[in-house]
């Protein structure tokens, strides 16, 4: 469950490192993102001469939580930080690499170029 104020890890090779939720997209009052949720991030850290700046608002996807996800069989998918992947504004992502495993969730969310760049799909 990623809120505002939620810090994040970077998963991809944007030269962001973290970033911290200031918004929940899909709703007026929506509170909390899930799996392949988009979010609004301020870029909290970044690798000196990168593409994104420190202080960038940019538009992120949730790929991993730290929050037990139920799945439709009746198992649970659980990962050890949360983690966003850096978008466009038609969804693409900016990166050229993903780091890390992603959820299977992001499947369903119509996220398939990031699942295709990514290492491992959890």
């Amino acid at each position: 469950m990623i809120q505002m104020q939620t810090m994040l890890d970077v998963a991809d090779n944007t030269g962001a490192k973290r970033a911290r939720c200031i918004k929940v997209l899909g709703g007026t009052h929506r509170r909390y993102a899930g799996l392949g949720d988009l979010i609004v991030c301020a870029v909290q850290k970044s690798l000196p001469g990168s593409e994104v700046k420190t202080g960038t608002i940019v538009r992120g996807v949730v790929v991993r939580v730290r929050h037990n996800t139920r799945r439709e069989d009746g198992s649970y998918v659980r990962f050890d930080h949360n983690a966003m992947v850096i978008v466009d504004t038609e969804n693409n992502p900016k990166g050229t690499r993903i780091f890390g495993a992603v959820a299977r969730e992001l499947r369903e969310s119509n996220f398939m170029k990031i699942v295709s760049l990514a290492q491992e799909v959890v």
